[in-house]
């Protein structure tokens, strides 16, 4: 967002699309080798297509009230910080 003088809604935006782009790159590599269960990848398409949609309504929502967004992302953030330090220091 700083480096690139983006929005929070155009940085969301722009990780989920790096992310899919790399996500799709590696299905069509595992799918050529033959290592997808297809029912399973079907199940998880079908969960992340939902997820995003809602997601994106959900962000637009509420990149109208000021600073909600940003401070939805650096709470979700820290908790995924304080989750893996915790696992890495011996936690479950």
């Amino acid at each position: 967002m700083f480096a690139g003088g983006l929005s929070i809604i155009d940085a969301i935006g722009s990780a989920l699309l790096a992310v899919g782009v790399f996500g799709a790159t590696t299905a069509i590599n595992y799918a050529a080798s033959g290592l997808i269960d297809w029912r399973v990848a079907v199940e998880f398409i079908a969960g992340g297509l939902a997820g995003g949609w809602l997601g994106a309504l959900g962000a637009h929502r509420l990149a109208q009230r000021r600073g909600v967004l940003n401070r939805l992302l650096a709470v979700v953030i820290a908790a995924v910080a304080v989750l893996m330090l915790w696992r890495e220091m011996g936690g479950p």
